[in-house]
């Protein structure tokens, strides 16, 4: 049975996936085999985890953790009773994304950010300064090298910046960032921060992880 869900005004959305050994880092399986590459999603979704109970200590947010994979109970398990879960549900990355946003603002949030776990750069002081930016402007943005984002928060809802995307590609930034334009918004960017998605990216997990 999944918690009722108590939405601040500032509300934090994690996506991830539950770290079942051969379905989740899989361009990383040739370099840290199967169990690694879970092992790894593993610690990066209790790194990020971290970093939002750090976040909550200093600024009145509401979080949930939105996952694919695995089942409620197996989250419980892994991370604890004391979250908020949710399923991320069917269709691409835009999809489940426009969905949790539409969802978050129905519930009673104003200012909604969505982040992953790939990108251990993500810290208590960027989040801060992404709700920050929402205060004076309509869409923040936090740039991942590889061409991508790693956090994207708005204070209302616009789901035309999560279609015709394509999704996984080094274009994701330019396109929303194109559609943000089209459709006259105000746009905050991050500092660029580097996602570990292939083997050439450990070494950056390795400066974060304890």
């Amino acid at each position: 049975m999944l918690k009722l869900l108590e939405i601040h005004q500032q509300h934090l959305i994690i996506f991830t996936r539950y770290p079942e050994p051969g379905k989740t880092k899989t361009r990383l399986i040739p370099a840290l085999g199967a169990v690694g590459a879970a092992n790894l999603q593993r610690q990066m979704t209790e790194y990020t985890l971290l970093q939002v109970q750090a976040l909550a200590k200093t600024t009145p947010i509401s979080w949930e953790v939105r996952f694919t994979g695995g089942n409620y109970q197996l989250m419980v398990d892994w991370l604890g009773d004391d979250l908020l879960y949710h399923t991320q549900g069917e269709g691409n990355l835009g999809s489940r994304m426009g969905r949790s946003l539409t969802l978050a603002y129905k519930s009673g949030a104003q200012k909604v950010i969505i982040i992953g776990v790939d990108c251990p750069g993500i810290n208590a002081h960027i989040l801060t300064q992404a709700f920050e930016q929402l205060h004076t402007h309509d869409l923040v943005l936090g740039p991942a090298i590889d061409g991508g984002y790693y956090l994207i928060g708005l204070c209302r809802p616009f789901p035309e910046l999560f279609v015709n995307i394509d999704w996984g590609t080094s274009q994701v930034l330019q396109q929303t960032l194109n559609i943000a334009q089209q459709l006259k918004i105000s746009v905050s960017l991050l500092p660029p921060l580097a996602d570990v998605d292939l083997p050439e990216d450990l070494a950056t997990w390795e400066q974060y992880k304890v």
